[in-house]
């Protein structure tokens, strides 16, 4: 197994970041290896690191479809198994079920949300303390790669030619 190697490179402008990112993706780094640290929010690096649409979306469905079939075999299991005889209404009668079905709908769609969000979030992906500057909290950016330890140099080299004021290295295990 190869250790991993973190590369830094401080910049001051967003086009060399823009540029070092477009580079670093060409010359197959994946987007889960690179890290932008910015004293700003910047559409352009968010567009730039964009990617594929989350399936949280999917669990939200999922929970909503649960939640629905839940709201209606509670009330109606429950009316089956309870009967309660008033003059000659049904016994399953589904208007007064739509509250219950829509609140189960509604409570589990939002926790299986929370569930996706929670399982997608990657929270333990968030880059190495080490490679945290703070001048990127300043005035500078910060675009940080993990890499193996023979690609360093390819980093280095393209963090050199978009105009990196300095290019740091960290050893990661």
């Amino acid at each position: 197994m190869k250790k991993n190697q973190g590369v830094v490179g401080v910049y001051s402008y967003v086009d060399s970041v823009l540029e070092a990112i477009r580079r670093l993706k060409n010359a197959g780094h994946e987007k889960r290896d690179i890290r932008v640290f910015s004293p700003t929010p910047i559409h352009e690096i968010e567009e730039a690191l964009i990617e594929e649409e989350s399936i949280v979306r999917f669990f939200t469905l999922a929970g909503a479809t649960l939640g629905c079939i839940c709201g209606i075999g509670i009330t109606v299991l429950t009316s089956a198994d309870w009967p309660i005889y008033v003059s000659a209404k049904p016994i399953v009668s589904i208007p007064p079920f739509m509250i219950i079905v829509f609140e189960m709908t509604v409570l589990m769609g939002a926790l299986s949300t929370l569930i996706g969000l929670v399982v997608n979030a990657r929270i333990r992906r968030n880059a190495p303390v080490s490679l945290y500057d703070p001048r990127f909290s300043d005035d500078k950016f910060g675009l940080a790669v993990v890499c193996e330890k023979d690609r360093v140099r390819d980093v280095e080299k393209i963090m050199n030619d978009t105009e990196a004021e300095e290019v740091k290295f960290e050893g990661l295990h």
